[in-house]
């Protein structure tokens, strides 16, 4: 839980947390979502590295990656507003 992890360490490093690549083969809609839920456990501010927990599969449909980036990126303005 990069939420739990955070409050461990603070904002003196920055932390990667990962979304399981599996969950690319969702609808998009999923994917934002637990894209979504990611970010929030981190909460607003720097030093959070948005990555998949291991490279992406071969049969992964490109447009869900893209659905992907643009809720990370999305969601991460929103979160920077705050």
């Amino acid at each position: 839980d990069i939420g739990a992890a955070r409050k461990r360490v603070g904002d003196k490093v920055a932390l990667q947390g990962n979304l399981d690549p599996v969950a690319l083969f969702a609808q998009p809609e999923k994917i934002a979502q637990e894209a979504c839920a990611i970010l929030d456990a981190y909460g607003p501010g720097s030093g959070h590295v948005f990555n998949l927990g291991h490279g992406i599969s071969q049969f992964t449909p490109p447009e869900h990656v893209t659905a992907l980036v643009n809720a990370v990126h999305e969601h991460s303005r929103k979160l920077h507003q705050i």
